[in-house]
């Protein structure tokens, strides 16, 4: 599996370097010939032996790339490993050979023993004596001479050496104790050729630092989990020096918005957590301030590139987020909210169309995603893309779909990782820079190629210092000259570059590992979830939309690779958070209710405890057994911050006994919302004598009814045997003139007149609780 930190050495490179092996091993051969042979070949290997017993140091080599009527200053340390002291001792500088590949400056620095073929002689006249040297003390030394006294041949880059050398008790002539080793690039005048075309990534890009909890107030006081952002920001601090040096160097600036907005946010007043739970005020305010402003200043007229809010991580997305729902959406988003915030922060209008993946390693899902949200360059690294040229070839790569590859070169991207704290390594970062610079330039001069460096996402202040000396140092335009990110991407591709994207299989294992996992995207949209259900019932959603929309990006972001605990912390506590924000707006508990009539209102309680309005609830209670007990199913609920409203239901109820009923909250869209409340509602309106009352004038209804079945009945059996009413020679019947109806019999009980009331019991006493 090919490793994104390992550099993939170009054909011509590899030859070189087999035709050096083949080389050292005739010459070793052959000095071990004249070892056996040779009695007086004891001394040199005994000088081979000792030329580590003194380490040499390196701290400064001024200026970077020196010409000729320059004075070099070369200054450093030197300390004595050994057991014996060291006496009579000098430091003096070493020219040695001219370096023909890239992979030779790589070596250059790895402490190995002195030779005298490789490493040159002594510069006479330019030494600095060292008088004792006990075991275990260091000396400083400090040599300066005229460049021209290096007497260097053409230009190309040398390799430069400062030796150590003196006596010891157990050698009595002096030897060589020991060599630090360094670059120098030899380019006197401008180059015949053409230059190179040079763009420098330089990133303002930190660690999440602010998470969606505020303050209950108007101004929704922002809490920060604690006040680090401000040890960054302040005079020496790593983002301070970040801006401070990138100011007046020809770069392109690529920015965090999350930073930008995080930062404003510390403008004004803030509040920073505590272990103990009680926060307290924020002191950054004014290192934020001035941070701003020194940014602002920094960053005029040069191109500003602006990531996606909150940095996301595309690989993870790619290979674990992009199968749960609505990820990929969280990009888009950031993406939008990317251009917005430097705008309005800066007030420049930044570049939004590019991405860039963790350490430039990229495969095919990775550029899918990369491109999904309008980004159609990719910042991808040469140990992605890896080219089979003799040559370093032109960033830019067509890799379809309208989309480019902008192929930052490993080699010096990776150049200033590591500990520059320490003087020797910071000054060899700065010389295999320059030294770098100056072959690829080497490599094809007749052909102008543009080449990108993208270091590290986060620089310490000490790698920052290196990479701000090394751009310095090759500032004077002799081989090199600046060029935007924009015009780097727009470059005409070399046609023999690789623009084959890679394979899913060829993602380095070391980076997958620190990726977030698919649980990590589960969590992320169940608290998006979450979100939209909330802020449907919000009259002022920004106020909530907006702190958990943000925190919600931030985390995916790439800073928390290599630290699965703390992004796991970090998104419970912006679940947790949002959970008890909604919990703010709930159904008060409700006590048994008993119904003392037929009918009665139900009141229910629904408390805000926001800040703000809700509204687009409705309330609904449900009965167990509605043959019982009957209720209005939903009332519209509308409550002002800080508020509660009371809602009434009315209910019918139909036969005693125990009803269980259920309330529940619902948005308009008919989501429930929050926990329901169960209470008993028992029913005792319905007592025997209503039941006794209501029994009676159901049987009088049946009475009646059977009455005046039987008296039509008698009707027709007259009308049948007689002709019809009065038949019997009577004439009509008494009582008043025919109106149509059968006449009253002698003996016949009085006509119904529907004079009985047959309507159920008044309504029992409404009772409220």
């Amino acid at each position: 599996m090919a490793e994104a930190a390992e550099i993939q050495e170009t054909t011509s490179a590899s030859a070189c370097r087999l035709s050096r092996l083949l080389t050292a091993l005739l010459t070793g051969a052959a000095l071990l010939f004249g070892l056996v042979q040779l009695p007086g070949a004891q001394p040199a290997r005994a000088e081979s032996a000792g030329s580590r017993q003194v380490d040499v140091s390196i701290n400064t080599l001024t200026p970077v790339a020196p010409k000729p009527d320059d004075t070099l200053t070369v200054s450093g340390t030197v300390t004595n490993n050994g057991g014996s002291t060291v006496s009579d001792a000098h430091v003096g500088l070493r020219v040695g050979g001219q370096l023909n590949s890239r992979v030779d400056a790589d070596e250059i620095g790895n402490r190995s023993p002195f030779s005298p073929g490789t490493d040159g002689s002594e510069i006479g006249k330019h030494t600095q004596k060292i008088d004792r040297l006990p075991p275990g003390t260091s000396r400083e030394f400090s040599i300066s001479l005229p460049a021209k006294d290096l007497d260097l041949s053409k230009d190309a880059v040398y390799q430069l050496g400062v030796s150590l050398s003196g006596h010891t008790a157990d050698q009595g002539s002096e030897r060589v104790l020991g060599i630090g080793r360094t670059l120098l690039p030899w380019q006197p005048s401008g180059i015949e050729g053409k230059k190179t075309q040079l763009t420098f990534l330089w990133p303002l890009i930190s660690a999440t630092h602010l998470t969606a909890r505020t303050e209950s107030d108007q101004q929704q006081t922002p809490i920060f989990p604690n006040d680090d952002l401000a040890a960054e920001l302040a005079p020496g601090g790593r983002l301070q020096q970040l801006v401070s040096l990138g100011k007046g160097l020809h770069i392109t600036w690529v920015i965090d918005p999350d930073l930008l907005a995080t930062v404003e946010a510390m403008t004004k007043a803030y509040r920073v957590g505590g272990p103990d739970g009680k926060n307290t005020p924020g002191r950054g305010q004014a290192v934020a301030k001035q941070w701003l402003s020194q940014l602002q200043t920094a960053v005029a007229g040069d191109q500003v590139v602006a990531l996606p809010f909150g940095d996301p991580d595309l690989a993870s997305l790619a290979h674990h987020g992009k199968d749960v729902s609505g990820s990929l959406s969280h990009l888009q988003s950031a993406t939008e909210l990317a251009s917005t915030t430097v705008d309005t922060i800066l007030g420049v209008k930044p570049r939004t169309d590019f991405a860039w993946p963790v350490d430039g390693a990229v495969d095919s899902s990775v550029i899918d995603v990369a491109t999904s949200a309008g980004s159609h360059n990719v910042i991808a690294r040469s140990d992605s893309f890896r080219d089979h040229t003799s040559y370093t070839p032109t960033a830019a790569r067509q890799i379809g779909s309208g989309n480019t590859a902008v192929v930052a070169d490993a080699r010096m991207s990776t150049g200033f990782q590591g500990d520059l704290v320490r003087a020797g390594e910071y000054s060899l970062a700065v010389q295999r820079f320059a030294a770098q610079s100056l072959l690829v330039n080497r490599q094809a001069p007749d052909n102008e190629r543009s080449i990108v460096v993208a270091p590290q996402r986060m620089p310490t202040a000490s790698q920052a210092q290196a990479m701000a000396a090394a751009l310095a140092g090759i500032s004077d335009g002799r081989w090199t000259q600046p060029r935007g990110l924009g015009d780097a991407a727009a470059a005409k591709p070399d046609p023999d570059a690789n623009q084959q994207v890679p394979g899913s299989g060829s993602y380095p294992d070391r980076l997958r590992e620190q990726e977030l996992s698919t649980k990590a995207f589960q969590e992320i949209q169940k608290t998006q979830a979450t979100l939209d259900g909330f802020k449907v019932i919000l009259t002022s959603q920004d106020r909530v939309v907006t702190p958990f929309g943000s925190a919600i990006m931030r985390e995916m972001s790439t800073s928390w690779r290599g630290n699965p605990k703390g992004a796991a912390e970090f998104r419970e506590s912006v679940q947790s958070y949002l959970y008890g924000l909604t919990r703010r707006v709930e159904l008060i508990k409700k006590s048994d209710v008993t119904l003392s009539g037929r009918s009665a209102t139900i009141p229910m309680t629904v408390h805000n405890g926001l800040l703000q309005g809700i509204e687009g609830l409705h309330l609904v209670l449900e009965s167990s057994q509605t043959n019982r007990l009957q209720i209005d199913r939903s009332q519209p609920v509308k409550i002002n911050g800080g508020q509660n409203q009371s809602v009434k239901f009315e209910t019918r109820a139909n036969a005693n006994g125990p009803v269980r009923v259920t309330a529940r909250l619902y948005t308009d869209e008919g989501q429930p919302y929050g926990d329901p409340v169960l209470f008993t509602v028992h029913v005792t309106s319905i007592t025997p004598m209503v039941l006794l009352v209501i029994a009676g004038g159901v049987l009088l209804l049946i009475l009646a009814g059977l009455r005046i079945y039987i008296k039509r009945k008698r009707s027709a059996a007259r009308t049948a045997d007689g002709g019809g009413p009065g038949a019997d020679g009577d004439g009509p019947a008494s009582g008043g003139p025919d109106d149509g109806r059968p006449g009253q019999q002698p003996g016949d009980p009085a006509p119904d007149t529907g004079s009985h009331d047959t309507e159920p019991s008044g309504s029992g006493e409404k009772v409220e609780r």
